[in-house]
């Protein structure tokens, strides 16, 4: 059971380091990211604060699954 949960935490981290950074790529260059001046606007830094959230639960998943692993949960 302990294996079956340290390779779902590894793949939910691998999955966001993954899709979140490329999905910022897209949302940055929609045109709703930027205002007419050039400035971010809600839309980017919305979706750059969200997609932040994931990362840090990504590498929060990994050093959890490591944990696991060095303690042998």
């Amino acid at each position: 059971m302990a294996a079956l949960l340290i390779t779902l935490l590894f793949l939910n981290a691998l999955f966001n380091v993954v899709a979140w950074p490329r999905f910022y790529g897209r949302v940055a260059k929609d045109p709703r990211a930027h205002d007419a001046v050039g400035r971010p606007t809600r839309f980017l830094i919305v979706h750059a604060v969200l997609i932040g959230i994931a990362l840090l639960l990504a590498a929060a998943s990994a050093v959890a699954a490591i944990v696991a692993l060095v303690v042998g949960v």
